[in-house]
């Protein structure tokens, strides 16, 4: 069947499928961290689905080949029953050939889960650092910051504290390759972790909001870290620009042993074999410009992504700060009391996650259909303190009168009477004490209020002659011979 209609519609009801399973998934409340991250993840299944399915029809319905419209005209022309009998041919010799095709609804895709594969592949995206995304681990690139020349060595606690503020790293550090591998390995993961953590959260939104406000920033100078007026000013530090060898220089020494160097001497030479003897006040100025865009040009999506880590950072905060005191509390343990922390841990989540949340109830009040319970007034109303004692029950305890009145027509009630040989009519009503279901029954037996049933006295029979007797009667008849 490769009906481009029929391709058309089976996308469109498979995209309403998974729509509705996303509603029903995100109409259930999880309880514990675990559970709430594994619906997420499930939840973005469908989401990138829905889009895929989407792309799908979009292309279908752009018909670059014209094949549905072909379709169109060839169901909708002269032949359109000629070719209404083809199809159904065809659908008729496909289940001749294959009468025993299972068919799968396909809303039972979305009904059988297998919520252990689902928690253990989730387990497998986080390290033990993370703890399933509660905590950052950024040892890795806590590894590469330490290995930078001529940065403030410091601790790990201290470097989570510190590592989005790029403005107190100096230019000349920024523009080695290790920076551009340590900031890309940075970014990398804050990306990962977004992505693991927040599955839901949309990070191309970020990204592009932070690009929207970087650009005219950056083209006005005015990005914190890269400003003009910065490390390198032009029109101060003119004199310790070399054009012979298009570089600048941020100190005097550094210059005057430049001019010295074998490199400046090369250079030099090649401009007097261009007959270049002296370079004029203009031309200078140009070429420190020159030299100066090319380096912003080369250093801009170095600036773009420390934009991009602080953003990452300012959202993450709350995850920053729970590691921050994690890591802190980890230092002052000892081996033993890690070991025990770390298995404390593993108990509390598991019983997080096959406990509900414990709700406040000191005063023991009922629940209502909430989960939550009841007013005090409420319960006080209905006289739900009173206790209502019923020894036909088994000494059951109904709380307040209500439940007390409507437990009489209940099976446990009914029951007891049953096993007491008594019927549970309306006059038993009230009737708790077995002595008092007793005696009342006696009491309407002597009366005839309960008539009993005697098969002797009221089962009828009848004589071939039509004429009406009574068990014991006909019986007696009928051993006499009389009848």
């Amino acid at each position: 069947m490769n009906s481009i209609l029929e391709l058309q519609r089976k996308a469109h009801e498979e995209i309403e499928r998974v729509e509705e399973a996303t509603v029903q998934e995100l109409l259930t409340k999880p309880k514990a961290h675990k559970e709430k991250l594994v619906q997420e993840h499930r939840v973005k299944t469908f989401v990138e689905r829905v889009q895929q399915r989407s792309q799908y029809l979009l292309d279908l319905y752009q018909d670059v080949d014209g094949s549905r419209k072909a379709e169109i005209d060839a169901i909708t022309g002269a032949s359109d029953f000629g070719e209404f009998y083809a199809r159904l041919r065809d659908i008729k010799d496909y289940h001749r050939r294959y009468p025993h095709a299972a068919v799968e609804p396909m809303e039972l895709e979305f009904q059988e889960r297998d919520l252990e594969k689902e928690e253990e592949e989730l387990e497998k995206m986080f390290s033990g650092e993370e703890a399933l995304g509660k905590y950052l681990d950024m040892h890795e690139a806590f590894d590469q910051y330490v290995n930078l020349e001529k940065v403030n060595k410091v601790n790990y606690l201290k470097y989570l504290d510190q590592f989005q503020k790029f403005e107190s790293i100096p230019r000349e550090i920024k523009s080695s390759p290790a920076y551009a591998t340590y900031l890309q390995t940075l970014q990398t993961y804050l990306e990962s972790f977004f992505e693991r953590s927040q599955p839901l959260f949309d990070l191309r939104e970020t990204r592009q909001g932070v690009m929207a406000t970087f650009e005219p920033s950056w083209e006005a100078g005015t990005v914190v870290g890269w400003r003009q007026d910065g490390a390198m000013e032009i029109d101060q530090n003119a004199e310790l620009f070399c054009p012979a060898c298009n570089k600048q220089f941020s100190k005097k020494s550094v210059y005057t042993a430049h001019l010295t160097g074998k490199k400046h001497k090369k250079a030099a030479s090649a401009l007097l074999e261009k007959g270049v003897t002296e370079i004029s006040p203009e031309e200078k100025k140009k070429a420190r410009l020159a030299k100066e865009k090319e380096e912003r040009d080369k250093m801009k999506p170095i600036a773009m992504a420390e934009q991009l880590v602080k953003e990452y950072v300012s959202i993450l905060s709350a995850q920053r700060d729970e590691t921050k005191a994690h890591v802190e509390r980890k230092q002052t343990l000892t081996t033993e009391e890690l070991v025990a922390d770390a298995v404390e841990e593993i108990e509390l989540s598991e019983e997080e996650e096959e406990e509900e949340e414990k709700i406040y109830n000191p005063l023991k009040l009922p629940l209502g259909w909430d989960g939550k319970p009841i007013p005090y007034w409420l319960y006080k109303l209905h006289g739900l303190g009173v206790e209502y004692p019923c020894e036909i029950c088994g000494n059951f305890v109904y709380m307040g009168r209500k439940a007390f009145d409507r437990h009489f027509q209940e099976w446990r009630h009914a029951h007891g009477m049953r096993c007491l040989g008594i019927p549970n009519t309306r006059h038993f009503h009230e009737i708790t004490l077995i002595e008092d279901a007793y005696a009342l029954w006696e009491r309407l037996k002597q009366g005839s209020k309960t008539e009993q049933f005697r098969a002797d006295l009221m089962e009828e029979f009848e004589d071939a002659d039509g004429n009406v007797f009574n068990k014991k009667t006909y019986d007696d008849l009928k051993r006499q011979g009389l009848l």
